[in-house]
C-alpha cells in the first residue's frame, strides 16, 4: 500500500486496533476532540441518538474486564468511552445501533489522528456483555451500550496490511 497525500485518507488506512498502551493519562482537550468527533458521526435522519460515558475510574474499568472477554486491554488504558444508545431519540426506530457505529468510527479515526491508540470493543448485539455492563453503570431502560472504546497512548506499532481486494469490487450489476 502506498501512503496517500491526503490526510484523512491516510488516517483511515493507517489506524490500527492498538491493545497496548504506555500508561499515560490523556488529557482532557483531547478527550474533549474524541468526544466532538464521536458526536460528528452521520446520523440517520440527523438523529443523533448517542450519549458518552468516560471511564477514567480503574475500578469501574476493572469490573468492566470481569464481565467483557476480550477487555483485558484495560488494564493499561487510559480511559475507555463507552458509546450508547438512547431509543428515546430515535426518529426512525431501529437506526440507532448504525449511527452508534459511526460514532465509534469517528472516535477511532479522531484517535488516531491525535497520536492516541484505540480498539472497538463490541457490546451490541452480545446481549450478555449489553446486561453486565448495564448493571456495572445502572442505565435506564431507554439506553442501549452499543460499544467500548479503550483509549491511551500507543505501545505498539503495528504494520499497515493490504486490505484492498479487487474481487469484492462490483460495477453496476452482479
Amino acid at each position: 500500500m502506498s501512503e496517500s497525500k491526503n490526510p484523512v485518507i491516510d488516517a483511515i488506512l493507517k489506524r490500527r486496533s492498538i491493545r497496548r498502551y504506555r500508561g499515560e493519562p490523556v488529557d482532557k482537550s483531547k478527550i474533549n476532540e474524541l468526544l466532538t468527533a464521536g458526536m460528528y458521526a452521520p446520523s440517520a435522519r440527523n438523529q443523533q441518538p448517542w450519549h458518552f460515558l468516560v471511564i477514567e475510574d480503574r475500578e469501574l474499568l476493572k469490573r468492566i474486564m470481569e464481565v467483557h472477554p476480550y477487555a483485558s486491554m484495560l488494564s493499561g488504558a487510559a480511559l475507555a468511552i463507552l458509546v450508547l444508545g438512547d431509543e428515546t431519540l430515535e426518529i426512525t426506530r431501529g437506526y440507532w445501533p448504525v449511527d452508534c457505529a459511526a460514532a465509534t468510527q469517528n472516535i477511532l479515526l479522531a484517535a488516531h489522528a491525535l497520536g492516541l491508540g484505540a480498539v472497538w470493543l463490541g457490546v451490541y448485539p452480545r446481549e450478555e456483555r449489553q446486561k453486565a455492563i448495564r448493571e456495572i453503570f445502572v442505565l435506564p431502560s431507554h439506553i442501549h451500550p452499543f460499544s467500548l472504546v479503550s483509549v491511551g497512548y500507543p505501545a505498539e506499532d503495528k504494520p499497515v496490511p493490504v486490505r484492498f481486494k479487487e474481487d469484492r469490487i462490483r460495477w453496476n450489476k452482479w
